[in-house]
């Protein structure tokens, strides 16, 4: 029955929302200022010249700060729009704050959380339909930190037409999270949070060439804060920017609007690099077996053509042209020339030293990094075509297996392919090995591909005729691709588009972050926002969740290459696997990748070995997992792997 269902959800479009008709509301506030045609009701009037303060006068009231809408009876609540002051007056502004519905008004779910951007602009906040009565906002922060208040001029509650719910073995997405930028790259840091960033501009890309800063924020799963920064300390706009982890774990941004810069987020500050020789942007970057950073491509920013490799040295903190590693053999047929056809190579760092590029164009090349570099054709991706904006995801990286997805033979107004490939690697050099498989179910470009702790992939989002800035042709529903059996499953469909400029990202806790698309000004398709999913291994097969194993203590968190690591369980599990924190912008991400690993088991102490090669556990920070005999992965420990 579930498969029928499935089956249905991949036509499901989840965010068509409708603004529910407010009379007959009533309105609850836990503060209002008396006397000042401020009170609670003015968020509902319809009057976006009048506004719901909290008190100021005699006394201020702290934060946290409540508004609750009773809408007198239950609807399919998926989104709620906040419209903050319209009168010049930027106080009270929502910052951080928590989304809760509840059918009862005693039993809250929190439906959305995060940060708003401290401007006048109207807010939406989509979420996964749920049935409701009544609707709050409970205001944490104001957004410009200027004191404990909370303001609104109109709050609007969205409803779908109908509502089911969800199956759980197709995974459940969780609650909305709310961004003060529109994020269009991301990395998950060493302390588990992950680093966000746009443009010149919170929610705009347009005119920040030369602009000399970047707008982040930083997300923290742990406590779903939302923290909010300008960067102008490296002068380098990190829009469209090549993107790899280094060896420490460090996201290493190199050009984009600011070509030639390269900036380096140590966890704490941003330090600035040296500049690279060639003036990119939407080139590919990835960290190799010895810990150098290998770039080529990307010809949409400084200058067109010629973006053969060069490589950054952390000896010495410099980079090296590499004029054995030209870009022309990488390089798809795009109807607009180099601008788009040596753009978002698919590049995997492997062993002494070399790179595999996987695609998007359907030749697939060798690049090795010694002295100045040298180049060898791999063969054709079987007869698959130029993909670009598709994916490739070393789901096993022991065995040198990559799988393929997605993208179009051209960059734009084109039909996408839901072609899907395994491409095996072993001795750098050789012709890769290709097989044809499946398909996805629908065809996809601008999608995300995240490799899972049990070694399957979810493809998230797309649009099957790629355009940037549109979700007309947006895919909503997930493809969940099994190895075991070269298929894909369609699992739960996400609520808002995920489309150019998304993103997805596995996190420690073996759930999937994805988020972000648009950065286009007052477009529509602007998403500040993103969602957690949490897979179908997470819960019991009646719809609960899942007891999970859990790592009590590991021996080591910094190891060398070939080293065992004693792992110390509370109960028994039958296998390992290290993932490779990932970093991901414009659906490339170079870092992620996956190496199962077989245990020796002595009561609940089990040792794993890390594999001796460099070129398959690249140097970085990885996620240790385990997972027992029904698949339920743990919570993961961070090992950091020296070369």
């Amino acid at each position: 029955m579930w498969q029928a269902l499935a089956a249905l959800l991949v036509a499901t479009v989840p965010f068509v929302a409708s603004q529910i008709d407010r009379t007959g509301w009533t309105v609850t506030v836990d503060s209002f200022q008396t006397g000042t045609n401020n009170e609670a009701a003015k968020a509902i009037d319809g009057n976006t010249g009048t506004i719901w303060h909290t008190q100021w006068m005699p006394n201020t009231v702290a934060l946290p700060h409540t508004i609750t809408l009773d809408m007198k009876r239950s609807y399919n609540v998926n989104g709620l729009t906040y419209l903050p002051r319209q009168d010049g007056n930027s106080n009270g502004n929502i910052g951080q704050h928590l989304i809760q519905i509840s059918l009862d008004g005693t039993t809250w779910t929190t439906t959305a959380s995060g940060s708003y951007l401290d401007d006048s602009s109207l807010k939406r906040t989509p979420f996964t339909p749920v049935p409701a009565r009544y609707v709050r906002i409970i205001a944490q922060t104001e957004a410009g930190g200027r004191g404990p208040w909370t303001s609104a001029a109109e709050i609007n509650v969205l409803a779908a037409a109908s509502y089911t719910k969800p199956p759980t073995n197709l995974g459940i997405w969780g609650a909305t999270i709310d961004f003060p930028i529109v994020p269009a790259a991301a990395a998950l840091l060493t302390n588990g949070k992950v680093l966000l960033w746009s443009s010149h501009k919170p929610l705009d890309f347009a005119g920040g060439s030369g602009s000399g800063k970047t707008e982040t924020a930083i997300y923290d799963p742990a406590t779903g804060t939302v923290s909010r920064r300008t960067v102008t300390e490296t002068q380098h706009n990190m829009f469209c920017p090549g993107l790899s982890l280094d060896a420490s774990g460090r996201p290493f941004v190199t050009g984009g609007d600011d070509a030639a810069k390269l900036s380096i987020y140590d966890g704490t500050n941003w330090i600035a690099g040296p500049n690279m020789r060639i003036q990119r942007g939407y080139q590919s970057s990835t960290t190799l077996s010895d810990g150098r950073i290998f770039v080529i491509g990307g010809s949409w920013s400084g200058g067109q053509g010629n973006k053969n490799g060069e490589i950054w040295s952390p000896a010495s903190n410099s980079w090296s042209l590499l004029p054995g590693c030209p870009v022309a053999p990488m390089l798809t047929a795009d109807r607009r020339g180099v601008y788009r056809s040596d753009n978002h190579a698919w590049l995997f760092g492997w062993k002494s030293g070399s790179v595999f590029q996987a695609g998007p164009s359907k030749a697939m090349n060798w690049y090795t990094t010694v002295g100045t570099g040298g180049q060898k054709t791999a063969g054709l991706r079987g007869t698959d075509p130029d993909a670009m904006n598709g994916n490739a995801i070393m789901y096993d990286a022991v065995n040198g297996k990559i799988l393929t997805v997605g993208g179009a033979p051209n960059y734009e107004d084109n039909q996408a392919t839901g072609n899907a490939r395994i491409v095996t690697i072993g001795t750098p050099g050789q012709t890769a090995s290709v097989a044809a498989i499946g398909n996805l179910a629908k065809a996809r470009a601008f999608h995300n591909s995240v490799v899972m702790p049990d070694g399957k992939v979810l493809v998230l989002g797309g649009e099957s005729y790629p355009i940037p800035f549109s979700d007309n042709t947006a895919i909503l529903t997930p493809e969940l691709f099994n190895p075991a059996t070269s298929s894909f499953t369609s699992v739960n469909p996400e609520t808002v588009p995920r489309t150019y400029h998304s993103w997805a990202l596995l996190l420690p806790d073996a759930t999937i972050v994805s988020g972000g698309g648009g950065l286009c000004g007052a477009c529509a398709t602007n998403h500040p926002n993103a969602q957690i999913y949490s897979p179908a291994y997470l819960f019991k097969a009646d719809g609960t969740k899942a007891s999970r194993p859990v790592i009590n203590s590991v021996s080591a968190t910094n190891v060398a290459v070939g080293a065992t690591v004693t792992v110390s369980m509370n109960t028994a599990v039958t296998r390992f696997s290290l993932v490779r924190y990932g970093s991901a912008t414009h659906s490339v991400n170079t870092d992620q990748r996956r190496i199962p690993l077989t245990p020796t088991a002595s009561g609940l102490s089990y040792t794993v070995t890390v594999p001796s090669d460099p070129g398959v556990a690249l140097p970085g920070p990885w996620m240790l997992f385990a997972l027992d005999s029904a698949g339920v992965p743990s919570v993961a420990k961070t090992i950091i792997i020296r070369a």
